[in-house]
Order: C-alpha cells, then structure tokens, then sequence
C-alpha cells in the first residue's frame, strides 16, 4: 500500500532548473545548465541523483514544503495510475504514445518514429492521474533503490 502524495504533472523542466540552481547552495553546486538536448520546455537531463536532491532541497527551502524524490514504489504507483497493464495506455507501447527509440519494438507493434531527442514535456497523452512523459523522454530518479518485487522492500524510502 502505497501512502498518498504528491507528483508534479510534468517532468522537471531546463527552465525550473536554471530557476532553482539559481538559489543559494545548501549542500553541492548545481549547474545551471546541464543539459545537452537545450530547450526551455525540454525535461532536465544529465543530471545525478544527488543534485536532484539538492534541487529538491532547494525548491523546499524556496517554498517552505517538503519536495523530495518519489520512492519506487510511489513512481510505479504514480505511473500505471490504476492500470493493471505493462504501459497506463494498455499493453503495448508505441511512439504515438512515448518518447522513445521506436526501433526497438515492443510485443507485435510495428517500428515507429526515432526522433533521437527529448520532447518538450506533455507532448503526449496523460496517464488517468493527469501526469505525463511517465514513460519515455528521460530517466526518471526515484529516492530509493529499484526493486524486482516488494517482497522485503523498504515502504519508506530508505535503501
């Protein structure tokens, strides 16, 4: 069972980061620009857990609530969104669906676009819980470790 919380709809974007990396330190330096897909609306990318948590930090500092990373656990709860299926669009993934290299295919799908970059974020459908790019674009940071199950697993956040 996972505990309410909340996610921000849309992946951080380059224009939110260069805002908070902006702020004052609190434990490590942020670059302002990291990454090397530019654009304004372009999620953030080449970025390392530790300053997302310092951009966390930030951000929590700035506003006076708690940001933090999800945990595993809530990012999957967060991204099927009700769904039983493998992708909350159903049981196949296409390029109609996600930013993704669509010459890779999934199950019986034909071979879609490669568009060899990010996206801007909300290009494509939300899940039923209005949160986007849930699949594809760029690798999201969980606060926890991955999990091949939850036998065991930590329901805190802790490693």
């Amino acid at each position: 069972m996972v505990s309410p919380f909340l996610m921000g709809k849309y992946l951080i974007t380059q224009a939110q980061w260069k805002a908070i990396a902006s702020l004052d330190k609190i434990e490590i330096d942020l670059e302002s620009d990291p990454s090397y897909l530019k654009g304004d609306e372009r999620p953030v990318e080449r970025v390392t857990w530790d300053e997302c948590v310092e951009f966390c930090k930030r951000l929590s500092e700035l506003t006076g609530r708690d940001y933090r990373l999800p945990s595993e656990a809530e990012w999957e709860y967060a991204c099927r969104a009700g769904t039983t299926t493998p992708f909350y669009f159903g049981e196949t993934i296409t390029t109609d669906f996600a930013n993704y290299d669509g010459d890779s295919v999934f199950a019986s799908e034909p071979k879609g676009q490669y568009r060899g970059k990010t996206t801007p974020v909300g290009q494509f459908p939300p899940n039923a819980f209005g949160l986007y790019d849930m699949h594809g674009n760029v690798w999201e940071w969980c606060a926890d470790d991955w999990q091949r199950n939850y036998k065991g697993a930590p329901s805190d956040g802790s490693l």
